[in-house]
């Protein structure tokens, strides 16, 4: 027996004039995207603590994934592999799989490849591919912007959970695109307003 629930659509049970987070936490219990998560940077002697939690993580995938959910690859649920990580590690991914030695914020290994046919495992959850964040790279980043380190990272995350899904940024038009779905995951979730 699968491990994975095989319900399509989840029920939860009814809240009065719930918050956002409080249906994202009845919900989570049921959903349909799962998240395989690494925090392989944290703690360190600048940064002592993750300001995001893994469940904080697994909330927001699971909003991103209903909002994007005419763009999900069919099937009953699908798993994400999101690993924090350092620039001297991102760097190395960055060289070995797109030719560039330098460090980036963000890189994303899609397993769905348009027009990829897919093996389906009944009550498996479909793999979409694994997204690594530098969060050395992040926290310049939010500095620069004038924003937190927690919205940076989720930023990034939305950024590399796009590519997932078969979006790119080939020219700016796309880009603005692209950005501008970034910002409406992040509103869903809640940044924009508490944290920007």
């Amino acid at each position: 027996m699968s491990q994975y629930p095989t319900q399509t659509h989840p029920q939860p049970r009814p809240i009065p004039n719930p918050s956002k987070e409080e249906r994202a936490t009845e919900e989570i219990n049921t959903q349909q995207t799962l998240l395989a998560f690494q925090d392989c940077f944290f703690p360190r002697p600048s940064f002592p603590e993750s300001p995001i939690s893994e469940e904080t993580w697994q909330k927001w995938l699971y909003i991103w994934g209903e909002a994007m959910s005419g763009e999900m690859p069919k099937g009953e649920s699908w798993e994400v592999g999101l690993r924090l990580s350092s620039d001297r590690e991102i760097q190395d991914l960055n060289a070995r799989y797109r030719q560039k030695d330098f460090p980036t914020d963000v890189l994303a290994f899609a397993a769905l490849e348009v027009n990829f046919p897919q093996a389906e495992l009944e009550g498996e959850p479909l793999y979409l591919g694994d997204i690594v964040i530098s969060v050395e790279t992040a926290a310049h980043q939010a500095i620069q912007q004038g924003h937190s380190l927690k919205i940076e990272l989720a930023w990034l995350a939305a950024h590399g959970f796009l590519h997932l899904l078969g979006w790119d940024h080939p020219d700016e038009e796309h880009l603005r695109k692209m950005l501008d779905r970034q910002r409406i995951l992040l509103k869903m979730t809640g940044l924009f307003e508490s944290d920007g």
